[in-house]
């Protein structure tokens, strides 16, 4: 950024009683590693928020590295709300073995269709394998469960999503490899 457009910026913050720590609090989640998730009806990719929920995407990366998702299918469908799978038991009643606590920021918000976020029973600390994925805004949601991501591509497929369609594979994205210069 030139000198020129740290002045204006640093400006603007004034004018409108923003300070830096304030704008740095506005700005919204960090993203890290990309998910894949292979669908019967195409393919979604996700964003994680690791540096923002790290307990939420660990767990999930973790299940996604034991391969847990493969196989498994979308038990629920709201249209308008949600699609949720990551239950092996695909009815909504099973888990992974293991639960972490709840994990929510004024930062993450499930402010439109497409964020990712972990589903969970009563008790705030139960999440586990769960996830699920809004169709539309659902503010109510916010700071109720864990969003720790969000659709970067196929939106167009969580759309079509059905009860029963299937995620035939759930990997981490492998990190485009990079070349080294040309040293002369």
């Amino acid at each position: 950024m030139s000198i020129i457009n740290c002045v204006l910026v640093g400006a603007l913050m004034c004018t409108a009683g923003i300070t830096a720590a304030e704008a740095a609090k506005q700005q919204g989640p960090e993203v890290g590693r990309t998910v894949v998730i292979d669908t019967n009806k195409g393919v979604i990719k996700l964003a994680l928020y690791e540096k923002d929920a790290p307990i939420t995407t660990k767990n999930f990366v973790d299940l996604i590295e034991r391969k847990f998702y493969d196989g498994l299918k979308f038990h629920r469908v709201v249209a308008g709300f949600v699609i949720q799978g990551g239950d092996p038991k695909g009815d909504g009643t099973g888990g992974s073995g293991k639960t972490i606590k709840l994990e929510v920021s004024p930062k993450l918000k499930h402010d439109a269709a497409g964020v990712l976020a972990m589903a969970r029973s009563q008790d705030p600390n139960s999440a586990s394998c769960q996830f699920y994925i809004t169709l539309a805004a659902t503010p109510f949601l916010d700071n109720n469960y864990a969003v720790f991501g969000r659709v970067t591509q196929g939106l167009d497929v969580v759309k079509k999503i059905e009860i029963g369609d299937v995620m035939k594979t759930v990997r981490l994205e492998k990190p485009k490899a990079q070349t080294k210069p040309e040293s002369k």
